[in-house]
């Protein structure tokens, strides 16, 4: 099947209303039992009912148990007509090991809805675009520290989880803290569809059906405890095998225990010639925003501030 995410052209899931059912997963990692539950009870207290796959709290050296099982609970989930979103519980490592499990056939026949992950869940981003065409949402997962932990949720990640996630919610712009590159921006506003994801993961997709194609969209990077001589790698790597090309321009997002990175990443950056703002609270750390993956995103440079625009496929914009 040919990638369908191109400008305009991703479907939209509905958005969430209390009383929905929701699906939790687990593609990647082990999944702590105590973190799930608080994750469990914090999306219940939202007034939604969630379900636990089968294989969720199994586990199988450094994965959430064995790949079929991982993979069939992610597919049964998503091709659930009750279903109304599909949550990731964690990252991790092994989302890239289920890609040529899944029967896309069955899943693009089902109707679309969320899929909520970040971090490893970038494989899931970058398949479901490319094989189901439809947008995706980049963002806190429920069986980590920042939603799961004993001390609860964070707070400000988690208001704006509720305000991504249900119907009427308007989260405002995500909002850097420098403009890295200013590239040649014209008047400062750049709009596309939005990409990319965690950068060890779309170095790892290099070479696979499903490596980033950056020309004329948004690039959204972001990573953790990757050193910055690492994180040259990857860069170089993304060049060199034309993901890069056609970038309309860069939001990077945080980049924990990554040292200073900027540095490298100003230069790697910059020789494509397009803006690049930086200091974005999406990724990992606290607080962590949602993207829209797939979605229509807009830079601006003065502001250094990224707006994923979501389309209610039932309500106006």
């Amino acid at each position: 099947m040919e990638e369908r995410i191109t400008r305009g052209a991703a479907s939209f899931p509905r958005r969430l209303r209390p009383g929905d059912r929701v699906a939790l997963v687990a593609p990647a990692g082990p999944v702590d039992p105590e973190r799930l539950a608080r994750g469990r009870d914090l999306l219940a207290g939202l007034g939604l009912e969630v379900v636990i796959g089968d294989h969720v709290l199994e586990r199988e050296w450094f994965l959430a148990g064995s790949d079929a099982g991982r993979a069939a609970d992610l597919q049964d989930a998503w091709c659930d007509p009750g279903i109304a979103a599909v949550i990731c519980a964690r990252g991790g490592y092994g989302t890239t090991r289920l890609l040529d499990l899944l029967d896309w056939g069955a899943m693009a026949a089902a109707d679309p809805k969320i899929l909520l992950g970040s971090s490893d869940i970038t494989a899931l981003h970058r398949a479901f675009g490319r094989r189901l065409g439809v947008a995706t949402l980049f963002g806190p997962m429920p069986a980590t520290a920042l939603l799961g932990g004993p001390g609860g949720p964070d707070q400000v990640t988690f208001a704006h989880l509720k305000e991504v996630l249900f119907e009427g919610g308007r989260p405002g712009p995500i909002v850097g803290d420098r403009l890295l590159v200013p590239g040649r921006a014209g008047d400062g506003v750049i709009r596309g569809p939005v990409v990319g994801g965690n950068l060890a993961l779309l170095a790892a997709l290099c070479g696979t059906p499903y490596e980033l194609r950056a020309e004329g969209c948004v690039v959204l990077l972001e990573d953790v405890t990757e050193e910055p001589y690492r994180i040259d790698r990857m860069l170089t790597q993304l060049r060199q095998a034309g993901c890069l090309d056609g970038a309309l321009g860069f939001a990077l997002g945080s980049w924990v225990e990554c040292g200073d990175p900027l540095p490298v990443l100003a230069e790697r950056l910059a020789p494509l010639g397009v803006p690049v703002i930086a200091g974005l609270p999406v990724g990992h750390g606290a607080p962590q925003l949602c993207v829209w993956m797939g979605a229509d995103g807009t830079i601006v440079t003065e502001s250094y501030s990224l707006t994923s625009m979501f389309r209610d496929p039932r309500a106006a914009p």
